[in-house]
């Protein structure tokens, strides 16, 4: 339990400090690059869920903050007992990324809209502005940043319902706390696999006990 518990603090510590650095420096929908011309700190904010779905008005971005902390109570019960009945240490860790990541953007879409004024790209947000923030609690917008274009161009047209098309390949920008929900599921899903594979060699082992022959030599 004790690598969980750094994983989520590593993980919430990076997320944050990054998006509060991002959302009190940048400018709205502005960049820097990091990687030449296939990575950007590219600074937007989410309203919704991934790639920018929503739910519609006011009522429908409280129903999914609300939809958020369930999922990430339920998530964190998960957690406290895989360690407790002795799950593997890959296992916890790849729960405690995906625990990380959900809570750090629920720290956004909860407490961010009454902690900082409003970005636009003609003026940088205050922290803890003198007549409030742009939100109401719960109401807020996550931080995303991460941009990385790394191929740009036009699909060859025999390709079936896209071809032709101009496309950019990785086109979504996230977070820290996105990247670790994705990592956490991927490393999820691989340490599922060892088990599997015991669970079908188990019925081919040599059964032993009362009444059954073993191999060995035999009487003359």
């Amino acid at each position: 339990m004790k690598r969980a518990l750094a994983v989520i603090l590593l993980v919430l510590l990076a997320d944050q400090v990054l998006k509060v650095w991002v959302k009190l420096t940048f400018l709205y929908d502005t960049a820097i690059p990091l990687f030449g011309d296939w990575g950007f700190l590219h600074f937007i904010e989410n309203r919704g869920m991934a790639f920018g779905l929503e739910f519609g008005g006011e009522w429908g971005k409280l129903l999914l903050t609300l939809l958020r902390i369930a999922a990430v109570i339920g998530i964190g019960i998960a957690l406290v007992r895989m360690a407790r009945s002795g799950a593997s240490a890959w296992l916890t860790t790849s729960v405690a990324l995906i625990f990380a990541g959900a809570l750090g953007n629920i720290i956004d879409s909860t407490f961010y809209g009454v902690l900082f004024s409003e970005s636009t790209p003609f003026r940088r947000a205050i922290f803890l502005p003198p007549g409030g923030g742009y939100a109401p609690l719960l109401h807020g917008a996550v931080v995303d940043m991460f941009y990385f274009p790394v191929w740009e161009g036009r699909l060859p047209e025999w390709l079936p319902f896209w071809g032709g098309e101009h496309m950019v390949f990785f086109r979504p920008v996230f977070n820290i706390a996105d990247a670790a929900i994705t990592v956490g599921v991927a490393l999820f899903i691989l340490v599922q696999r060892p088990h599997k594979e015991e669970a079908v060699a188990a019925p081919d082992a040599p059964v032993t006990g009362p009444g059954h022959a073993q191999d060995g030599p035999t009487a003359p």
